[in-house]
């Protein structure tokens, strides 16, 4: 957020916090943040899912007073917001994790860190008053895991996000360009140096972070792993990247509390169906037997209006954030947070829709 020369605050559009960064922020670092896995097709694929929807507004309905709070895993938010895992947040500011915990706590929001964050969980745990998840990606090693797990629970992290789209990274034609690897000074401080090593040291024509992940994630987990998790930990589980009706039914089986509907930003499989495309088999699926977050493609506040009609109970952003950190820190990030809720308490007044209970199928029309 800016301010005017009589020090009042001037709220940004969304695209100008994106063109900030972009400037700011060197090349490879923005082609790391912004681009995609293959062709680079997912990274629309989701933006254009959600114009296709259309919302459909009731009148003569008192909106007076529209509350936009909602309750995720028992956590209760001023919106039905969160931020998604995105590693190295240090990579758009200094302050990295500990700024965005300390924005997302004062908007309201949730936010999911990285088990690749560049803060540790303690600094960034101090720093929040929201709830915290953690994101994990299964490792070779799960000692390193339980480790991470226990340390969580300590800092009072209230879930853990499994990815589960990602048994390796897929090929990203930006960052092979660039020899991308994290640069010095920057590492995911929460895993022992040993672990992290080949994500540093650029190999022209090959990612560090693809080198990384075919060195140390365990490519060969399956439903029945699920239960380790269960086992070395009390915290709600989560899945993150479920995009099928068949995969959603196996993790109710499975016993896990949440689901994230996710393309991963556009960074994984290509050519696949767009998250916002699959909200509604995903929720369909599971039946009320765990809640469900759409992940992918929020923009504006009608976006969050449009998940919520289709039976998610929150969704995430994941770039957006990394904009207003890259633009002004903590205060970058609040301003993108409030911006969008800013935006949906609106929708939710012209819907007439002054709860979020109000936002059902009945709100949208689909292609």
């Amino acid at each position: 957020m800016d301010r005017t020369a009589n020090g009042e605050d001037v709220v940004l559009a969304l695209h100008t916090y994106e063109a900030a960064a972009k400037e700011r922020l060197p090349g490879p670092v923005w082609d790391f943040f912004a681009g995609g896995s293959g062709t680079e097709s997912m990274l629309t694929a989701g933006r254009e899912a959600l114009d296709r929807i259309r919302l459909r507004p009731r009148c003569l309905v008192d909106v007076s007073r529209c509350d936009p709070a909602t309750e995720l895993l028992g956590a209760r938010l001023a919106a039905p917001l969160g931020i998604a895992p995105m590693a190295y947040h240090q990579l758009a500011h200094p302050e990295g994790e500990v700024a965005t915990a300390r924005a997302a706590g004062d908007a309201g929001a949730l936010l999911t860190v990285s088990m690749f964050a560049s803060r540790t969980l303690e600094d960034i745990a101090a720093a929040a008053t929201g709830p915290l998840w953690l994101q994990l990606y299964w490792l070779k090693r799960r000692d390193l895991m339980a480790d991470l797990i226990r340390r969580a629970e300590a800092a009072g992290f209230r879930a853990l996000v499994l990815t589960v789209d990602a048994p390796r990274v897929a090929f990203r034609p930006r960052d092979a360009a660039n020899g991308f690897a994290v640069p010095p000074g920057i590492r995911a401080v929460n895993l022992a140096a040993e672990v992290m090593a080949a994500s540093h040291g650029s190999r022209a024509g090959e990612s560090a972070i693809a080198r990384h992940s075919a060195e140390q994630f365990d490519s060969s987990i399956t439903w029945d792993d699920l239960a380790w998790l269960h086992e070395v930990s009390s915290l709600p589980v989560v899945l993150k990247g479920v995009l099928t009706g068949d995969d959603a039914r196996l993790a109710v089986k499975h016993g896990v509390s949440g689901l994230v509907v996710s393309n991963h930003g556009g960074r994984q499989l290509d050519f696949a169906r767009s998250a916002p495309d699959c909200l509604t088999e995903v929720v369909d699926a599971v039946e009320g037997g765990c809640q469900v977050v759409l992940d992918g493609g929020i923009r504006h506040g009608a976006d969050i209006a449009k998940a919520l009609c289709l039976g998610a109970d929150a969704v995430m952003i994941g770039r957006p954030a990394l904009w207003g950190l890259a633009h002004s820190g903590a205060d970058g990030v609040a301003a993108v947070l409030r911006l969008l809720m800013r935006e949906f308490d609106e929708v939710m007044a012209l819907m007439g829709a002054p709860t979020v209970p109000d936002l059902n199928r009945s709100g949208v029309t689909t292609p």
